[in-house]
């Protein structure tokens, strides 16, 4: 099969060198690569013009508006592979990476989507912890990530992770990334809307930590600063996974969904019970992130009602 891997990039050519050197790696060799760069990016234009592409399918295009999705989608109009994989240029892929997510295509034709694990790394501190459960929505609307820390075999799941996900060109056709997600950079949740909308089309979507890539967060360059709170960027993604799940749930379960998250939530998007529960230790910051997570409810129903994507047929 034919693989296509897509590289969103911005400002890290750093970053960008260590991921060209997984995928020189591989052990299924790269069939077509595709770095999106940023117009205004110059030390990433200045890298990629020295860069051998000898070494590897090197192609590079030109992304003008802001935020990830927008560089995504021209990774997918522009791929021609039976599969697209995706990674972030902060990222290092395992030598087997695209072996492995080939074998889950060809073992099985209705796999539409299949990702892995990505080893996080804070310097040179591997982030430790084990999960069995990633990646799946629980009927009232709880999403669980835990892509970063998955154990156990290869699984069906609900959602992939933007730093080691790969389709199936035949299961997405025409689908693009969401642009109704919020954000001008990382987009947060942007892969939830895409990964759910192939499941309500009858796809199966496949987690298995043994296709892995190394993660290592880099400085984003926008509101959204991964370890300290920003109400614009808590916003932004609380009204980015709320857009996704109503558009998954049925109704009585949207209503459910709704009350469970505006009384309880979760730790990075709180409810009522979460505010209370963080209160003697974070003070007036959480509930700051209560006002921000409400909002993003809020805003994210208001995105949903006024323009909600097409249900598949």
């Amino acid at each position: 099969m034919k693989i296509t891997v897509v590289v969103p990039t911005y400002l890290r050519p750093q970053d960008l060198i260590r991921c060209l050197g997984a995928l020189k790696q591989q052990n299924k060799p790269v069939d077509e690569l595709w770095v999106i760069v940023r117009d205004t990016d110059r030390e990433t234009w200045q890298f990629l013009d020295t860069f051998d592409r000898g070494t590897l399918p090197l192609h590079t295009a030109t992304v003008t508006a802001t935020g990830v999705i927008a560089a995504m989608n021209i990774g997918l109009e522009s791929a021609t592979g039976d599969i697209v994989a995706f990674t972030d240029d902060d990222a290092a892929p395992h030598p087997d990476w695209l072996e492995k997510i080939e074998s889950y295509y060809l073992a099985d034709d209705q796999v539409g989507g299949v990702g892995g694990r990505d080893w996080v790394y804070h310097g040179t501190i591997l982030e430790d912890g084990s999960q069995a459960v990633v990646g799946k929505l629980q009927w009232f609307g709880r999403l669980i990530g835990n892509h970063h820390i998955g154990i156990g075999e290869g699984r069906e799941v609900d959602v992939l992770k933007g730093v080691n996900m790969s389709f199936r060109r035949k299961a997405i056709a025409d689908l693009r990334f969401d642009q109704r997600m919020r954000g001008t950079g990382a987009q947060v949740n942007f892969e939830v809307v895409f990964s759910l909308t192939l499941r309500q089309k009858g796809w199966k979507l496949i987690y298995d930590p043994q296709i892995a890539v190394d993660h290592f967060p880099a400085q984003r360059f926008d509101e959204d600063q991964r370890n300290s709170f920003n109400a614009q960027a808590s916003i932004n993604a609380v009204h980015n996974e709320t857009v996704a799940l109503l558009g998954y749930l049925p109704p009585l379960q949207r209503l459910v969904f709704t009350i469970w998250a505006i009384a309880i939530g979760t730790s990075e998007a709180f409810g009522v019970l979460q505010c209370i529960r963080y209160l003697p230790k974070e003070g007036d910051v959480a509930r700051q992130k209560l006002w921000a997570s409400w909002l993003g409810r809020l805003q994210g129903w208001q995105t949903y009602s006024a323009k909600p994507l097409n249900k598949p047929q």
